[in-house]
């Protein structure tokens, strides 16, 4: 039956992403699928507040000749494309169109097809594909004596100017330090006890550390603390014999034939580990929603891409699921106080509830303050030096309410995100991961 209202009461449906199609390169017909999609967003425009791209878009109307869509001079859609880092929000808590809607809006994946044509054209700048082949850059950070370079050289003012001059990356940005001890070194060699796993409703008991190139390089403390909160409770916790990125920086970026060469060695091991009775669990919410949606969406009827999608979880979604079979340590011996939680985008839309703030809460004398808000970090959105003030602008309402809270902790699931919520808070508090918080509450 035909929609003919606004709206839908039916809940959204996701089309696969049709990347392999004969038409989904061809420009001219992305060009007139842009304007449809527009001119129905410039007639809604509820999703003004959510992040730069619809203020782009919006301001490219009012200046136009004919304060229309058909004003728009075409050179400048990619203006409203590069300001999207597809955190799907619009299309989950905004838009009233999306299907089974008749007019079948889906912005983040449209803005998707319109990066990928881009990229096949060759648009992106160098720094973006740097910026973006995150296990390179950290297989060369971590290597003794350059990472001491490197983690000094992003300290320094002169050479921060310089990174902007020579790759366009903001002066003022927070760029993430580098361990020469990654977290896979750091687990290597561990002994793993699976004669006790027990499983628990969805859950098999023992999972495999997916550790992220974030988690790797940048912040391995952060790994190691959900090691110790698994453990903890009683779930073993091993890592994959091999690991390659998951793919998120590669499909914002639109090379999507480099997601395909990542998940072509990331899958048939993880299919493999949850064969023989693995879950999988990542602290990056981006990584865990590259196997939950973006892979799955990409390979429809591919066995292992589905299996792994079954088997990942968000680790807090996991504890919760251990909670409801009373499998979860409640013994706390550290009260959190007061602690203002960000809820990262890409968890939120992995359409879980807020499981992070449900295991934070079960700890006595603590109060979890929750902000649905985005930080605007998206990995490198916010250190390229076009986008760092639009950034900053969307997270300022975050550090506003920060501020007001005055807590005693303040957290977000994403670490980029907090430590961009950091830079804008500029008082000398630092962001936990709330792994890394739920430890020092065990006190372990």
């Amino acid at each position: 039956m035909s929609i003919s209202h606004e709206g839908s009461l039916e809940a959204p449906t996701r089309h696969p992403v049709g990347w392999r199609d004969s038409g989904f390169y061809d420009h001219p017909s992305l060009n007139e699928e842009l304007e449809r999609v527009f001119d129905i967003c410039h007639g809604c425009r509820r999703c003004v507040n959510l992040c730069q791209a619809f203020p782009t878009l919006f301001d490219l109307v009012d200046e136009s000749s004919t304060m229309e869509v058909d004003g728009v001079d075409k050179k400048d859609y990619p203006k409203v494309v590069d300001h999207c880092y597809l955190c799907d929000l619009c299309f989950l808590t905004k838009c009233p169109y999306v299907p089974p809607h008749e007019w079948n809006l889906d912005f983040p994946h449209l803005m998707l097809r319109a990066k990928a044509v881009y990229f096949k054209e060759g648009r992106p700048k160098t720094r973006d594909k740097i910026l973006a082949s995150t296990d390179r850059v950290g297989q060369l950070a971590s290597i003794p004596i350059v990472v001491n370079t490197i983690n000094a050289a992003n300290r320094s003012g002169p050479m921060r100017k310089l990174l902007d001059k020579t790759l366009g990356v903001h002066p003022e940005a927070t760029v993430p330090q580098y361990h020469r001890r990654t977290l896979r070194k750091r687990l290597k060699g561990r002994s793993v006890d699976t004669q006790k796993a027990e499983p628990v409703g969805p859950t098999q008991g023992k999972v495999v550390l997916f550790t992220t190139c974030y988690g790797n390089y940048n912040e391995p403390h952060i790994g190691e603390d959900l090691v110790a909160v698994f453990e903890h409770n009683g779930i073993p916790v091993g890592v994959a014999e091999q690991e390659q990125c998951c793919g998120m920086p590669k499909l914002e970026l639109g090379d999507l034939e480099a997601v395909n060469k990542l998940k072509e060695v990331n899958i048939p091991v993880l299919a493999k580990l949850v064969d023989e009775g693995w879950d999988i669990v990542a602290p990056v919410p981006s990584c865990v929603l590259m196997f939950k949606q973006e892979l799955p969406l990409m390979y429809p009827e591919d066995a292992d891409v589905l299996k792994v999608k079954e088997a990942t979880f968000d680790p807090f979604e996991y504890l919760m699921l251990r909670h409801k079979g009373d499998k979860l340590n409640t013994h706390f011996t550290s009260p959190l106080g007061t602690v203002s939680y960000h809820v990262a985008c890409h968890q939120r839309v992995q359409r879980i509830g807020m499981k992070t703030r449900d295991v934070l809460k079960l700890i006595p004398d603590t109060t979890v303050e929750v902000i649905e808000r985005c930080s605007g970090h998206d990995g490198t959105y916010a250190v390229k030096r076009e986008f760092h003030s639009a950034a900053m602008k969307i997270c300022r309402p975050v550090v506003r309410q920060i501020k007001q809270s005055a807590p005693d902790h303040y957290s977000s699931d994403c670490p980029m995100a907090g430590h961009h919520i950091e830079h804008g808070l500029a008082d000398g508090s630092q962001a936990q991961h709330p792994i890394s918080l739920l430890r020092q509450a065990y006190g372990i």
